[in-house]
């Protein structure tokens, strides 16, 4: 599980203790650290968990990766061997007009960060998640409960 801030270490956690609970081997990583994990040099299976903070600017935590996963001279098939998925969190209380956002309004950089790896070849394990911090952060445990056995399947493969 590859995070980017703080909300996101704390669901990344519990992401884990679910993969781990269904006999998995996973582990939380800071998105900050990502050039330890070598994306896209050998197959993985990676779930992004990413906050969309005020203006839909990935935390601070999560700049450099979403940055280098945007760069035009990646390889179109860079990420031809990786299996994602992709929880963004947003927080619509941010946005100007709450009446009417959704969990898709606040968490661009998770639609960025899904669309950007899809196009760099990634196989997209299950739907993205998005999660809204107004409305207590629901779509959580759904997203937490369709991974698990998509990891199962990526896993096993």
């Amino acid at each position: 599980m590859m995070y980017g801030g703080e909300l996101a270490a704390e669901i990344a956690e519990r992401v884990v203790a679910a993969a781990k609970g269904a006999g998995l081997s996973a582990a939380a990583v800071n998105m900050s650290d990502f050039k330890k994990c070598k994306l896209g040099e050998e197959p993985q299976t990676v779930v992004f968990i990413v906050q969309s903070v005020e203006n839909d600017e990935p935390p601070e935590s999560a700049g450099s990766c979403v940055r280098f996963l945007k760069r035009k001279t990646n390889a179109a098939d860079m990420f031809g061997k990786m299996k994602y998925s992709v929880l963004g969190l947003g927080d619509s209380n941010l946005l100007l007009d709450r009446q009417t956002t959704t969990a898709k309004d606040c968490n661009k950089v998770g639609q960025a960060l899904d669309k950007r790896i899809a196009e760099l070849g990634g196989t997209r394990m299950c739907d993205m998640g998005l999660a809204d911090e107004r409305t207590g952060l629901t779509e959580v445990e759904p997203f937490i409960e369709a991974l698990i056995p998509a990891l199962k399947e990526a896993l096993a493969a």
